[in-house]
């Protein structure tokens, strides 16, 4: 339980006003959200200041106000004496401090997940597992930055055993302030790709920025790391804790050989651990979730949850909303990846979802994939010819001039010239949509989340169930 004093030491921050010992019941930084008893902290951001929702928050309950402005505080509330305010040289990095807090107090051990693909699933496979044989907390959706991380750990308020969080990027020296809060005891790294490029000069440079997962490590500290990188095992070369690796058809403590593509249900293989040899199924689709699984085992592993079980929760892991979630629309199949994208990632997809529907017509529809700088041009032409290269009959592209290098690369590489389509926006896309596919086909939807493309599969949801 927090209280008035503690905010404000945790915080590093005065008791402007109100009792030390009034008691927190929960902390946000929106406003519309606040329930009675809660803490609000008036976060300045780049398109918003929270301080203008002080007065808000107060009507809505909050007890306590963590603010950097003091005129923003609502004075009525002060003089009757309900309200405590906390004043700190700045609101974000007081949010992060109260996290950290909470971390170290709840006593829980911390396993933090990187990446530039994938990341989300990992977290969420290796939540499940571990979920078997302890009380377990994980951060959801995308509440991986500066400020999602810390407010997921200020969820560790309940004690558990253990957190598991995912740590996120678009620039150096962010997973360094993310990996000072979090205090990571378990570290997960899972590949490195050619993601958010527009903010690094090179592939080297992202694996640098990723690199910093492995700061302010110790020799208890442990490292599940993907053999199969090479950018990864080259850096985590002297890491002074315990490391486990895994990879997917090559030397590590945990890997997986005889891959097997299950159609549309998923991927089989077999499985070998310090634990034993074992037939694994999981209903995710393609060899990149096959590695999360991978990880997902060596974790476990670790922290002595038996293989059998294991192997078991994951045969039962389906797909989150978004993310690779197989949906059957009637008389279509439609493979929604639709939360984000990336060159790498959009690659597997259409690897995936090709190996698995070879009877059916398959329909790529993909939205540009953003953050790629220079490159992006050069990138989009790749996946064009990735889409004919993976035997997809038709494709609609959908954003600005890289997805039309995207359209016309997969055009010089075999697919139709009439079944390829473009289209500014995901509203004009999902107009069309109807028209274009047909009974029996398998879609795929992927692009970056700025570009909107659940809404056209939203649209195929509407038409075909």
């Amino acid at each position: 339980m927090l209280r008035a004093d503690v905010v404000a030491a945790a915080a590093e921050g005065r008791l402007a006003t109100g009792c030390s010992d009034v008691k927190v019941t929960g902390v946000s930084i929106d406003s519309r959200q606040i329930m009675p008893g809660d803490l609000f902290i008036a976060i300045r951001g780049y398109r918003f200041d929270g301080h203008r929702f002080a007065d808000e928050a107060v009507r809505n309950g909050a007890v306590g106000l963590v603010v950097s402005d003091l005129t923003a505080v609502p004075m009525q509330a002060v003089k009757t004496g309900n309200l405590f305010v906390v004043v700190v040289n700045e609101t974000v990095r007081a949010l992060q401090l109260l996290g950290q807090y909470v971390r170290r107090e709840s006593g829980a051990r911390v396993v933090a997940i990187t990446g530039s693909v994938g990341k989300t699933t990992t977290k969420e496979l290796i939540a499940a597992v571990l979920s078997l044989r302890s009380d377990v907390f994980w951060n959801q959706g995308n509440l991986n930055n500066h400020i999602g991380l810390p407010l997921s750990l200020l969820e560790l308020r309940r004690c558990p055993d253990i957190a598991v969080v995912e740590l996120g990027m678009n620039h150096a020296g962010e997973i360094r302030t993310l990996v000072e809060l979090a205090e990571p005891d378990v570290r997960v790294w899972t590949n490195v790709a050619e993601v958010h490029s527009e903010f690094f000069a090179s592939l080297e440079a992202i694996a640098d920025a990723k690199a910093e997962i492995l700061e302010l490590s110790n020799a208890d500290t442990e490292l599940v790391a993907n053999a199969g990188d090479s950018r990864v095992m080259e850096r985590i070369t002297g890491f002074p804790g315990r490391v486990t690796t895994f990879g997917i058809d090559t030397k590590a403590d945990v890997s997986a050989n005889n891959l097997e593509y299950l159609g549309l249900d998923g991927m089989a293989a077999t499985v070998h651990t310090s634990a034993g040899s074992r037939s694994m199924r999981t209903p995710l689709l393609g060899e990149g979730n096959v590695a999360n699984v991978l990880a997902a085992v060596a974790v476990a592993l670790r922290c002595q949850v038996p293989l059998e079980n294991v192997l078991s929760r994951v045969a039962m892991f389906v797909a989150h909303s978004r993310r690779g979630e197989v949906l059957r629309l009637g008389r279509i199949t439609v493979v929604d990846d639709s939360y984000n994208s990336s060159p790498i990632a959009l690659e597997r997809a259409l690897v995936a979802v090709s190996r698995s529907s070879a009877a059916s017509r398959r329909v790529a529809i993909v939205g540009e994939m953003l953050e790629l700088g220079s490159r992006s041009e050069a990138l989009h032409r790749r996946c064009g010819q990735a889409v004919a290269d993976a035997g997809f009959e038709v494709l609609i592209a959908v954003g600005g001039a890289p997805v039309h290098a995207l359209a016309a690369s997969a055009i010089a590489a075999g697919v139709p010239l009439a079944s390829v389509s473009t289209f500014a926006t995901s509203e004009e896309a999902a107009d069309e949509v109807d028209a274009v596919v047909r009974d029996g086909d398998v879609v795929l939807v992927k692009g970056s989340r700025g570009i909107r493309t659940d809404r056209i599969v939203d649209r195929l949801k509407a038409g075909h169930c």
